[in-house]
């Protein structure tokens, strides 16, 4: 099957034995879940996995998930990696309460809203030079839109006006909403891992929340991370 050898392969890559948690990035809808989870089952008991979850899932499919687990006994989700920021925070309406009801860690992808939410983009219509939206295009540029950069201006004064440097609060932003894990951080340099490890110690009081919720109420969107999930049907315009 594919996804053993892809597991077999990235543990070669790796140079080790095991993958402490191995998670399906934007399954496909068309094979069977109770064949796949009936693969990884077999990667947990053989040792090369310890642990498995999903990415970028709608709700009702990590849902499906942990029933067929139960019903086959087979290896269960313990994670769902989906998009979150404060420009997109669609997860709240349903997969967020579905995970707090089944113990399922939530880890963030782009908590920094790809930069829009620390100062980085200043025109829908002209990116930095390079930016990720100017570098890759497609999906990254649809990422940043009009509505997202105005909301990642206030975002940014209202960061300064509390003494937080914009990254930080971003990320601590994720980190205190009901039912996350832990945001998932990508610094590129020394200088950026030192600016977001304080977060660690952070705490976001009433009143910054209050704020950021003023700014992108719970459970709306400024800009659209889901737009690279096929099974997104709802494609925002702005």
């Amino acid at each position: 099957m594919h996804l053993i050898k892809a597991c077999e392969d990235s543990l070669n890559r790796l140079k080790t034995d095991h993958i402490d948690l191995y998670q399906l990035h934007r399954p496909s809808f068309e094979i069977p879940i109770d064949e796949t989870l009936s693969a990884l089952t077999d990667l947990v008991r053989q040792g090369k996995v310890r642990y498995i979850g999903s990415s970028t899932a709608p709700a009702w499919k990590v849902m499906e998930a942990i029933l067929v687990s139960e019903l086959k006994g087979y290896a269960s989700f313990i994670s769902e990696q989906p998009p979150f920021n404060l420009l997109d925070r669609r997860i709240e309406n349903e997969l967020v309460p579905m995970c707090q009801a089944y113990n399922i860690g939530i880890l963030p992808w782009s908590p920094l809203a790809m930069g829009v939410l620390t100062g980085r983009y200043t025109d829908a219509d002209a990116f930095p030079p390079d930016s990720r939206a100017k570098l890759r295009g497609g999906i990254y540029a649809e990422r940043v839109t009009a509505p997202g950069i105005e909301v990642g201006k206030k975002f940014v004064q209202l960061a300064n006006e509390h003494g937080i440097q914009p990254a930080q609060l971003a990320i601590l932003w994720v980190k205190d909403q009901p039912g996350i894990t832990a945001p998932l951080i990508g610094p590129r340099t020394l200088e950026q891992l030192e600016q977001f490890l304080p977060v660690m110690d952070m705490k976001l009081d009433q009143s910054l929340r209050s704020a950021c919720d003023s700014l992108v109420p719970p459970g709306s969107a400024a800009a659209n991370f889901h737009n690279s999930a096929p099974w997104m049907k709802m494609k925002l315009h702005w």
